[in-house]
């Protein structure tokens, strides 16, 4: 063990003793730890020819993510003057056709909303036969593109504010049910301050579950024929106008395809989970153009969609697209997000991700993840609370189904490392726009010995616990940390993480 780890194992009133081989799978009840539940695969940021910059028809996503494993598929359209006046009813007929036509999969009419004084979120709910009617007051009435709220202002802000109690209002008075919302690629332009997120959590809890841990427009970063490639992510700027001062320059690059705020172990993410409330991460794959498609769209003039609200049904060359603007993949394709559900519904995905039994991966590094924390005679797993007597030992059990099959980069990815990363929780920040969680630490770290479709299965124990801390799990194919992704120089599949959302123990 490092001198840092034990720093952070004494400062957080804790000792460490870890099991360095597999744990012997006769003596564990994996279930009974992790929990019953079934996983499912999905992606919540997905855009169709009724966003300004996208094309696919609305059942033409649904079959892409059927046919790449995802369970479940949230239409998110981005907000726009053209989009609100013309294209929520369409979009919402096309909706309910494509749930006819897939009956196995679990869809939702969403919106990307374009957050006042910030950027972009997912916004979703059910609303019955007023869906469409509910989204378009929404968009109407706090999407900065049509509010003229984009700069980065306190008034901006507020108006963001009021937007998620009105979400908070119309679920209280059952005009709308179960609303959820994630920031999208929150530092892809450093445009979403901490103390902003901090708000959104605040404002409305079991509402903003959390953000994108990982951007869609992860084949951006593939090396192109005329050097001219882009990031993952799409995550090639710097800062700008309305940028928050306070990120550093390393801040605007994915990390192994991962956004900086997760990736960054003690940072912007671990600063939230250090005040022991809920903070989900997720991935997706904002897709638009997804990279080998042979479907294009059709020329039209350039204001096509501003009179239109709509493109014409892409066509099919039969020549798979490689060059830009194709930087996405399907849903399911790359991305993955898995939400331990009691129930394969509507509901109870909802319910999961409000709860934050929730992991992503990319390239299907794992085939499956279970983690689970017990001490004495409870347990928790992803996104829950473990009730600890002081002094007790709390051991964290990881599982993982080691992939067995090629993914899209043709290859069978290997896990290379699982790290069990834990951090004291501290209370509320004194400074919102706190972006640091010092006592946090990768306190141990597992190499499982590769073999394709094998169960490993290892533990990890914390001894006389003292104080409250949360605990979180992340896996890679090579490094032991994640590097910058170099601009135009990244193939995705050779750079694999997975994260899981954290599990709090609180002292009682």
């Amino acid at each position: 063990m490092t001198t840092d780890r034990r720093r952070f194992l004494k400062g957080a009133g804790l000792a460490a003793a870890a099991a360095g081989l597999p744990f012997p799978a006769p003596a564990l009840d994996l279930p009974g730890l992790c929990g019953r539940y079934e996983w499912l695969a999905g992606d919540h940021h997905t855009h169709s020819q009724y966003s300004y910059d996208a094309m696919y028809r609305i059942d033409q996503i649904a079959a892409g993510g059927r046919a790449h494993g995802a369970n479940w598929i949230v239409f998110t359209d981005h907000g726009h003057a053209e989009h609100e006046k013309v294209s929520v009813e369409p979009t919402e007929a096309d909706f309910a056709a494509a749930r006819r036509k897939y009956p196995d999969l679990l869809l939702w009419h969403g919106l990307e909303w374009n957050v006042p004084g910030a950027e972009h979120a997912t916004v979703f709910f059910q609303a019955g036969d007023r869906q469409a009617a509910k989204l378009r007051e929404f968009e109407r009435t706090f999407d900065w593109r049509l509010t003229n709220s984009e700069a980065s202002s306190l008034a901006n802000e507020a108006l963001a504010l009021r937007g998620l109690r009105w979400l908070a209002e119309q679920e209280r008075t059952r005009q709308i049910h179960a609303p959820v919302v994630v920031i999208n690629h929150p530092l892809r332009n450093g445009r979403v301050a901490p103390h902003e997120l901090r708000a959104y959590r605040d404002t409305a809890p079991g509402i903003v579950i959390g953000m994108e841990g990982a951007p869609g427009a992860q084949a951006d970063g593939f090396p192109k024929p005329l050097g001219n490639g882009g990031a993952r992510g799409g995550y090639i700027n710097n800062p700008g106008a309305n940028s928050w001062p306070g990120y550093p320059a390393e801040a605007y690059r994915t990390h192994g395809g991962w956004d900086w705020a997760t990736a960054k172990v003690g940072g912007l993410w671990d600063s939230l989970l250090a005040e022991g409330k809920p903070w989900w991460v997720t991935s997706n794959s904002d897709s638009h153009y997804n990279r080998g498609d042979t479907l294009v769209r059709p020329d039209v003039p350039g204001d096509w969609y501003d009179t239109h609200g709509k493109f014409p049904d892409p066509v099919d060359t039969g020549v798979p697209q490689l060059l830009a603007p194709y930087a996405d993949f399907y849903p399911g394709e790359f991305s993955r997000t898995y939400v331990g559900v009691t129930r394969r519904s509507l509901e109870g995905v909802l319910e999961g991700l409000r709860a934050g039994r929730i992991w992503a991966a990319h390239g299907g590094l794992v085939q499956d993840l279970a983690v689970g924390v017990h001490s004495g005679g409870s347990a928790a797993t992803l996104g829950g609370r473990l009730r600890v007597r002081r002094g007790s030992d709390v051991t964290i059990v990881v599982s993982a189904r080691l992939a067995d099959r090629p993914n899209g980069g043709g290859s069978v990815p290997r896990l290379a490392r699982l790290d069990v990363i834990a951090g004291p929780v501290t209370g509320p920040a004194a400074d919102p726009d706190t972006t640091t969680a010092p006592g946090t630490r990768v306190v141990r770290s597992f190499e499982p010995r590769w073999a394709p479709g094998r169960q490993v299965v290892f533990r990890h124990t914390f001894r006389n616990v003292r104080e409250p801390f949360y605990l979180r799990v992340r896996g890679s194919n090579g490094d032991a940390e994640p590097t910058p992704d170099v601009v135009g120089q990244a193939n995705p599949f050779e750079d694999l993480w997975l994260y899981a959302n954290p599990i709090f123990a609180d002292i009682c």
